[in-house]
């Protein structure tokens, strides 16, 4: 995939629907999301959650894959969960909480 790929700025967006239910806001903003790429028309996203053990882990990587697949020409989602580095409040984007 090349960086002027449309199909990655299409799938950030997607990502930016996925809403974290426990806080309200998706994971994009909450700074989740550490890496995507698009390979041989597959989404590839490597994320993390705010603590290991999060109740909402199959939900949002459900929301991932299904924001994904959204995308036109991708036709499958793979996910990779890290834990490092390890996801902290000031990864949310500075302007999530502007009204």
């Amino acid at each position: 995939m090349r960086a002027s790929d449309p199909r990655l700025d299409a799938l950030w967006s997607a990502l930016s629907t996925v809403i974290d239910p426990e806080i309200g806001l998706d994971i994009v903003t909450l700074g989740l999301v550490y890496d995507v790429d698009i390979r041989d028309d597959v989404a590839w996203v490597t994320h993390t959650l705010t603590t290991p053990g999060c109740p909402m882990e199959r939900i949002i990587t459900d929301g991932i894959r299904g924001a994904g697949l959204s995308v036109e020409g991708v036709c499958g989602v793979e996910t990779e969960l890290v834990w490092d580095p390890a996801w902290h409040a000031g990864m949310i984007a500075k302007d999530a909480f502007r009204s």
